[in-house]
């Protein structure tokens, strides 16, 4: 009887430990561009002015439901405002790409790569990542939330530390309010 028992105990163990040690597969999800939306908003000291940016590329990597990574690409030369119109829309979009600030010529897109994934709630995550901006890689915290087939983050973005001077304060004593302020914030909705 005492054998039966231990070979219980030993199989049973034995089934555990195989289960345990059985890695989750981890699966790519694609992000469907053409569905996701990047929204900028930038502040200056009389206002501030907003637009979108299209996603080249990027995908969501999960264990289980569990997100564990992503990385994403986005299209520069897409950036437009939405609150201006006419002559003075083009004039900002135009001076958005240019040198002055995106340099969008030179470099055509941005990448972000998550290194690190926490969960901070049944949905919530504390994503920890490197934003490349203009050849310039910095790191970057953000929170994430995913909800079945969709995702939102919001994120601060310094742009000074991409050698975006145009404006900043950072970099240009006696602006008043011609100043732009340094951080721009980014609301991004994924469909994967």
């Amino acid at each position: 009887m005492k054998k039966n028992a231990l070979s219980l105990v030993l199989a049973v163990f034995t089934g555990l430990t195989a289960v345990a040690s059985t890695p989750v597969d981890k699966e790519v999800k694609q992000v469907k561009t053409t569905e996701s939306t990047v929204t900028w908003k930038g502040y200056k000291v009389t206002g501030s002015h907003h637009g979108t940016i299209a996603l080249k590329e990027g995908s969501l990597i999960f264990e289980g439901d569990k997100l564990t990574g992503g990385e994403f690409v986005v299209d520069m030369p897409t950036l437009v405002s939405n609150d201006l119109q006419g002559e003075y829309k083009g004039k900002l979009e135009g001076h958005l790409k240019s040198d002055d600030f995106f340099g969008v010529e030179a470099n055509p897109t941005s990448k972000l790569v998550f290194t690190t994934v926490k969960a901070t709630g049944k949905n919530s995550y504390e994503v920890n990542g490197n934003l490349t901006v203009k050849g310039k890689t910095n790191p970057v915290t953000f929170d994430i939330s995913v909800y079945g087939n969709k995702a939102t983050a919001t994120m601060k973005v310094d742009r000074s530390l991409y050698d975006v001077k145009y404006g900043s304060g950072s970099f240009f004593d006696n602006l008043g309010d011609k100043t732009i302020y340094d951080e721009f914030d980014l609301v991004v909705d994924l469909v994967f």
